[in-house]
């Protein structure tokens, strides 16, 4: 059962139920810097969330990446052709498949994504850093496994 309200303070030892609620917690707190990184960057939310995929995934279509994001065609389109005017992804053709186009993030959307993400990328580095290699390996393990626990829900879903 999904616990929503579990209180965590940092001299108590949390069971699986208070990391979940930390997890749904940082959750939320990527929504909240979705939209803070729109801001920075002066576009959507939404156009963040394609950044995101386009910069750390294979060369998507405009239909493909409109899937992951959850809106039909129509509107992948429009997102894609908002970012190309902006500068920040191009249209070309699959390397493959030439009768394909795929869009790929310009150099200078690479950079302005990478510019106001920085300080905060920095900060997630440190906090792994300051672990140590069990207390690394404990928590990789962990996001291995809810990740699974995610994508296997998402997935059933889908189907």
């Amino acid at each position: 059962m999904l616990s929503y309200h579990i209180r965590v303070d940092e001299d108590t030892q949390p069971d699986g139920a208070a990391l979940g609620d930390l997890l749904r917690r940082y959750a939320r707190g990527v929504q909240r810097l979705n939209v803070a990184l729109a801001k920075a960057l002066g576009i959507p939310p939404t156009d963040v969330w394609a950044l995101e995929h386009l910069l750390t995934s294979e060369p998507l279509g405009p239909v493909e990446l409109g899937h992951r994001l959850g809106i039909r065609s129509a509107s992948a389109t429009s997102l894609v052709d908002r970012l190309e005017r902006g500068g920040h992804v191009e249209r070309r053709r699959h390397d493959a498949d030439r009768r394909r186009l795929v869009v790929v993030p310009t150099q200078a959307g690479a950079e302005a994504v990478g510019g106001a993400f920085a300080a905060l990328g920095q900060a997630l580095d440190d906090a792994g850093d300051a672990l140590d290699p069990a207390g690394r390996a404990a928590v990789a393990q962990y996001l291995r496994d809810v990740t699974a626990a995610v994508e296997a829900y998402v997935a059933a879903q889908d189907a």
